[in-house]
């Protein structure tokens, strides 16, 4: 017979003759690499899932009028998209910004793509309902609809300014923001270009990236670079905020993975020096009849390595049902199954039984065969 195969059988048994002692190990060792798995999932997983999250606090990037320039022609934002492509891009919405009559009270509007606004602005609070597209339909600031006194469904005057033409335009909702907007008043885009004659002409517009700090500063270059006539600008607070707590995050998963790995540790070393004291008449014996100290270290840090494989197997299994547990239950998506977490997650928890298993082959080896065997 293979002396390894021979090897692995003799390891094999001792762990079976010893059942309620290795299922202890055996637990601590598999709940050590769920939490191990779990939690490097985690720790991987976080940094998107966040970035997802913080989208709905609003556009982290502005596209402004670079230069002398006053406005952005449409047709440039279809190059920063173009610039884009390599990014996840949640939205770009347009705005255009100028003075409207609303039933001959002077006010600010904006003209925009409600579609895309509400993707990139879920923050949003729309009392009523959004501008349906194609329908002369106004959305009016909170602050703005209590100065006039309407609610949404009614309907109000729209015009350019003085003897320009008199629209009638039906108040979808009532937005809150709690900023500027709710002082302003906002049209789909194509009516305020066509009421102020000022055709593809936009003001600025805001774009939502799912990425971190350091990409979006490199998305930011990208656009400088590549697209004239623009002037990209990151909102920084919250592209600072994310990182913050993206790193304080990390910081946190990672010292619960750090002490779970310790606690694993002190449990299989308690296991297996318990296992070594049961069976100090058993090395006496094998050293009697020859074994040396190599044999006896091999052995026992063959049974510590297969238990814990065996845990780490079963860990990494239990791990990624947790991760996705927790990805869905607190970011409403799911997680990629990563064979390289498993593999990681199996390397640490043999890693750990092994370091486990340091005092106790010591102690074995340390076994005086002659007073063992004397029954002293």
């Amino acid at each position: 017979m293979n002396r390894y195969k021979m090897f692995f059988i003799m390891i094999a048994n001792s762990l079976l003759r010893r059942k309620a002692r290795m299922a202890i190990a055996l637990l601590a060792v598999a709940i050590g690499a769920t939490i191990i798995s779990g939690m490097i999932t985690v720790y991987k997983e976080v940094p998107e899932q966040m970035g997802r999250a913080f989208r709905a606090y609003g556009a982290n990037m502005l596209i402004l009028p670079g230069g002398d320039q006053p406005v952005i022609h449409e047709d440039t934002l279809t190059n920063v998209r173009k610039t884009l492509a390599d990014y996840e891009i949640v939205g770009i919405t347009p705005f255009l910004y100028d003075s409207l009559l609303v039933n001959h009270q002077t006010v600010m509007a904006g003209g925009t793509d409600f579609a895309v606004l509400q993707e990139v602005s879920p923050y949003w609070q729309i009392r009523g309902d959004w501008p349906a597209p194609g329908e002369k339909e106004i959305l009016l600031g909170a602050e703005f609809a209590q100065k006039l006194r309407v609610s949404p469904g009614d309907t109000v005057s729209v015009s350019g300014g003085e003897g320009t033409i008199v629209s009638d335009y039906r108040v979808s909702g009532i937005v809150r923001t709690g900023g500027n907007e709710e002082n302003f008043v906002f049209v789909s885009l194509g009516d305020l270009q066509n009421i102020k004659s000022r055709p593809d002409e936009i003001s600025l517009a805001q774009v939502s990236i799912v990425a971190g700090q350091e990409d979006l500063a490199r998305a930011e270059e990208k656009i400088r670079t590549e697209v004239p006539g623009v002037e990209p600008q990151l909102v920084k607070q919250i592209t600072q905020s994310q990182d913050t707590v993206l790193g304080k995050l990390q910081a946190l998963v990672l010292i619960v993975t750090i002490v779970v790995l310790v606690l694993t540790l002190i449990c299989v070393s308690t296991t297996m020096m318990a296992i070594v004291t049961e069976r100090r008449r058993e090395i006496g014996l094998k050293k009697a009849l020859g074994a040396d100290n190599r044999n006896i270290v091999a052995e026992f840090f063959g049974e510590g390595c297969l238990l814990g494989a065996l845990g780490g197997v079963l860990g990494s299994g239990f791990g990624y049902l947790f991760a996705e547990s927790v990805s869905v239950n607190v970011f409403g998506r799911g997680i990629e199954f990563s064979a390289t977490i498993v593999v990681v997650a199996l390397v640490m928890s043999i890693f750990v039984t092994g370091v486990a298993s340091l005092l106790p082959v010591r102690i074995a080896t340390n076994v005086d065969p002659a007073i063992i065997l004397r029954g002293e």
